[in-house]
């Protein structure tokens, strides 16, 4: 009578090895950046913290698989990544014309313009265009940002469910008694129509983003202006707002929607 629950449980250790493993793999990915193209056994040990052998295998399977690539000088990525990477452009690029106007409103309103949506908890930065300007704010594609603070999060989370909300708050310096602050910022938001922040999350940093709209009416993203906070003075405030809700509002009307493809 126990043999069931004795398959079962080894059933369930190795599905948790399995999910463990992928894990782990994929953080071995994600020590690749654009200022290290190239890592080596070592820093793969050093900053993942597990034991040399354990790294040794995950880097092998990972190299059969074409994810990652040996050079002389360490591991870099691997040539089974353009797949993945062809697949998530065709998905995940805007349309030209939405390109077009974050290139035009960046260079009329000199701050740099990013394009957020929703992953969970967090906040990930599907496009981006920069600020021309020396000083300026910078978020590279594919970062994931908290969404407990921020002008992007109070308009992503329009239509969020309360426990989805506690969820981001207990994740925040203040604990799940921020959820009260979170709610009154996504109301006031939501009654303006943008919101904005100003030093929230960085010291000197500031946004006014406004929501994106789906053909169903609900946020599918956020479309944001961001820059150092003495730039974002209550007049240009509403200056940026006005920009980004004609901009929102066109995006809206050419049918944005997940996947961003035209």
């Amino acid at each position: 009578m126990d043999v069931p629950t004795t398959r079962n449980a080894a059933a369930e250790a190795a599905d948790q090895q399995g999910v463990r493993s992928v894990q782990r793999a994929l953080g071995i990915l994600g020590l690749l950046t654009d200022d290290r193209p190239r890592l080596t056994i070592r820093q793969i040990v050093e900053e993942t913290g597990l034991a040399k052998t354990t790294v040794l295998r995950l880097v092998s399977t990972l190299e059969q698989s074409g994810l990652l690539w040996a050079t002389g000088s360490g591991y870099m990525a691997g040539p089974g990544l353009w797949r993945w990477a062809h697949l998530a452009r065709r998905s995940w690029e805007l349309p030209p014309e939405t390109q077009r106007g974050m290139r035009e409103l960046a260079a009329r309103r000199r701050e740099t313009v990013n394009v957020y949506v929703v992953r969970d908890i967090y906040r990930v930065c599907v496009a981006q265009q920069e600020s021309p300007q020396p000083l300026r704010h910078v978020v590279q594609v594919g970062d994931e940002l908290p969404m407990w603070a921020g002008a992007s999060s109070k308009v992503l989370l329009r239509d969020a469910t309360p426990a989805l909300v506690e969820r981001i708050a207990k994740t925040s310096p203040y604990g799940r008694q921020h959820a009260e602050t979170m709610r009154g910022w996504i109301a006031e938001a939501a009654e303006r129509g943008y919101g904005e922040s100003h030093g929230e999350r960085e010291d000197g940093l500031s946004a006014v983003a406004v929501p994106v709209l789906g053909h169903t009416g609900g946020v599918v993203a956020a479309l944001a202006l961001s820059g150092p906070t003495l730039r974002f003075t209550p007049d240009r405030v509403t200056e940026f707002a006005a920009d980004l809700q004609q901009m929102a509002r066109q995006m809206a009307e050419r049918g944005f929607d997940r996947p961003f493809s035209s």
